[in-house]
């Protein structure tokens, strides 16, 4: 039996949020930027509660409770064991990525990612002096896979130095399985490339996939892996990540990094926030995923019925699902401002994340069921009234 209550439509407007008040115009549905529009799991409010009491929040440290709830969570949840000094900690999953890349490359070095992925993951190489390389996912039906061939062709290239993994993947809803971790890892190992593993969105999985750590397989090659709680408990504006990395070595360069970026300090209720999701948020996540996979299944029934032309992708794992809209015979940068202005509904223009994403717009799903129906209600009308642009 459901306890929370995730039908609730809670005002945001006026919160200084930047998902719903980045635009002046209210009556805009944004299905857009990746955070939810659900409170987060009650533990974690009474105990920022607790802590924002106290009244002083002066500079904090991270105290062993910390890495306790973060290693004991991925060895109960994902049955990916490793010790706490494997651990350090930085404001958000991007600024890890980048330091990472600081601590690993050299301005000129090449870094390879699978497009359509994640646009900050641009910015990350691009900030650093580094070149993108693009191994492009293969669409297959409804759902994409990873061209090995291209991956190896590609990163023999002595340049390259960096695979950066999504792990689930965004925008393509992928949940990489075991074997396909275990091949990125064979060619990675073979050609000297570290593996970055980008797994912010690894709690959001739903059945019968299963996430698995990309460092839990006995990596050979050399690997980091970046995780926050913020994406499945919808606390991404605490801003706090882990990094974990068994090489000690790496951890060193890493810790100079992330000082050089003058992103090694946290606030308190990052590290209060996090020890109360890992501890004792689990059954919350439980029931927000179930959600979460019904509102997937209302929309592929919508657009299945009233949506045929704009088929959706399989979604494994996020809350973020990815539309085929090229039946539009538009660029998606129009068809977002398009939308925007004419049926008051934000999406994610699917360019935004490489090349390949052209044709497609990203939605946002985490939202009550209510809020999401109205939103397709508002891209159908717009389809009929505007065929084509």
């Amino acid at each position: 039996m459901a306890i929370n209550n995730f039908d609730e439509i809670i005002e945001r407007h006026g919160t200084n949020s930047y998902k719903w008040d980045s635009t002046p115009n209210a009556d805009v549905l944004p299905l857009w930027v990746a955070d939810m529009d659900f409170r987060t799991a009650p533990p974690i409010i009474e105990a920022l509660e607790q802590r924002v009491a106290h009244g002083i929040f002066g500079y904090t440290r991270v105290p062993d409770e910390y890495y306790n709830a973060v290693t004991h969570w991925f060895a109960r949840r994902h049955d990916w064991e490793f010790p706490q000094e494997w651990i350090q900690y930085t404001s958000g999953v991007v600024p890890a990525i980048s330091v990472i890349i600081k601590a690993i490359t050299t301005p000129g070095d090449r870094v390879m990612v699978q497009t359509p992925v994640y646009n900050c993951f641009f910015s990350s190489i691009r900030n650093n002096g580094c070149e993108l390389v693009s191994n492009p996912l293969l669409r297959t039906g409804n759902t994409y896979h990873i061209d090995f061939d291209d991956m190896e062709s590609k990163i023999a290239d002595k340049h390259v130095k960096v695979l950066l993994l999504c792990n689930p993947h965004n925008p393509a809803g992928r949940v990489w399985s075991r074997n396909e971790l275990l091949q990125i890892d064979k060619i990675c190992s073979r050609h000297g490339v570290t593996v970055i593993s980008d797994e912010i969105h690894c709690e959001l999985v739903y059945a019968p996939h299963k996430y698995t750590p990309f460092a839990s397989l006995g990596c050979a090659s050399r690997w980091v892996t970046c995780v926050s709680p913020s994406k499945a408990f919808n606390m991404a504006g605490l801003q706090i990540a882990s990094i974990i990395t068994d090489d000690k070595d790496l951890r060193q360069r890493i810790d100079r990094a992330i000082n050089i970026n003058e992103v090694c300090d946290v606030n308190p209720f990052g590290v209060i926030a996090t020890i109360a999701a890992y501890n004792h948020g689990e059954s919350w996540l439980n029931e927000l995923l179930e959600y979460l996979h019904a509102n997937y299944e209302f929309m592929h029934e919508f657009c299945s019925k009233h949506l045929p032309q704009f088929p959706i992708m399989e979604l494994e794992g996020t809350y973020l699902v990815w539309m085929d809209c090229s039946a539009m015979h538009t660029t998606s940068e129009q068809l977002e401002e398009a939308l925007i202005d004419k049926a008051h509904l934000w999406l994610n223009a699917g360019n935004m994340y490489g090349a390949e994403g052209e044709g497609y717009m990203r939605w946002n799903i985490a939202c009550p069921r209510q809020v999401l129906a109205e939103a397709l209600n508002r891209f159908k009308s717009f389809v009929t009234n505007y065929s084509r642009l």
